[in-house]
């Protein structure tokens, strides 16, 4: 651990909230109801080059981009950080103006930061909090709650690609009531597939392969129908809970494998 030292307040709070992992830095803060609120700058990293022609442009002006981080001392947490925009000079590019990059702090267009993302999927996932929760944690409403989570899963398996189905010899398959709704699709619950390899191997923890809704025959048999027959034949244990529709599937689409539940 660094030992303290004489900083300004700036670093201090940058530290407290740890706003470098997401590439900007506090100017100031301010309370609105049970909302706190963190005014910030994008770290600056030099001239900005258009995206089009990689020519560097010229400042025009300055916007407020808005999103949700994790909470902070139990209290929601929103940043407003200003983005600078600028004009591409290059008359022959397609791009006339372009913000500053600040794809660190969150994806294109999303309304909160990338670490607020995951918090919200492990929430829901692992300590298997529901999404009313999650969204009161957050100060942000159900439905938000709810897309910010499954964004969050199709970006962690986009980014894992195909490659997040090789060497899986243990699966383990559980169901979770996402939606607390009596109406919601599914009855609310999504299936959650995953890779139990690393822990019987114990070389790491196990790893999320897929989210599916519902938990019916047809949740199950659809995935294992989407896998190709040597995923399905490397496949030597399933892990399950004691839902009946799963163990048919399971007993339908990996007939030789043992079942656990």
């Amino acid at each position: 651990m660094s030992q303290p030292t004489s900083v300004p307040v700036s670093v201090i709070a940058d530290t407290i909230v740890r706003t470098v992992e997401l590439g900007v830095t506090i100017t100031g803060a301010a309370l609105d109801g049970d909302t706190t609120v963190v005014f910030c700058d994008l770290v600056d990293r030099g001239a900005q080059r258009c995206p089009g022609c990689g020519e560097a442009g010229v400042y025009r002006d300055t916007v407020e981009r808005r999103v949700t981080d994790v909470p902070v001392a139990g209290h929601p947490l929103r940043l407003r950080v200003k983005v600078r925009r600028y004009r591409c000079m290059t008359a022959s590019c397609e791009r006339v103006v372009f913000s500053a990059d600040s794809r660190r702090l969150a994806r294109p267009a999303a309304t909160t930061t990338r670490r607020c993302a995951r918090c919200v999927l492990r929430r829901l996932v692992v300590d298997r909090t529901t999404v009313s929760a999650v969204a009161r944690e957050l100060g942000r409403s159900w439905d938000t709650a709810d897309t910010i989570a499954m964004q969050a899963a199709q970006d962690l398996l986009a980014e894992a690609g195909p490659a997040r189905l090789g060497g899986v010899r243990v699966i383990g398959v559980d169901e979770h009531r996402w939606a607390h709704t009596r109406h919601a699709d599914g009855d609310g619950f999504v299936t959650v597939i995953v890779d139990l390899t690393p822990v019987v191997d114990r070389s790491g923890p196990a790893r999320l392969l897929d989210l599916v809704a519902g938990r019916s025959a047809k949740a199950m048999t659809g995935w294992l129908a989407a896998q190709t027959p040597q995923f399905r034949d490397a496949v030597e244990v399933v892990a399950m809970d004691g839902f009946g529709g799963y163990k048919k599937d399971l007993s339908d689409g990996l007939c030789n494998k043992i079942l656990l539940s």
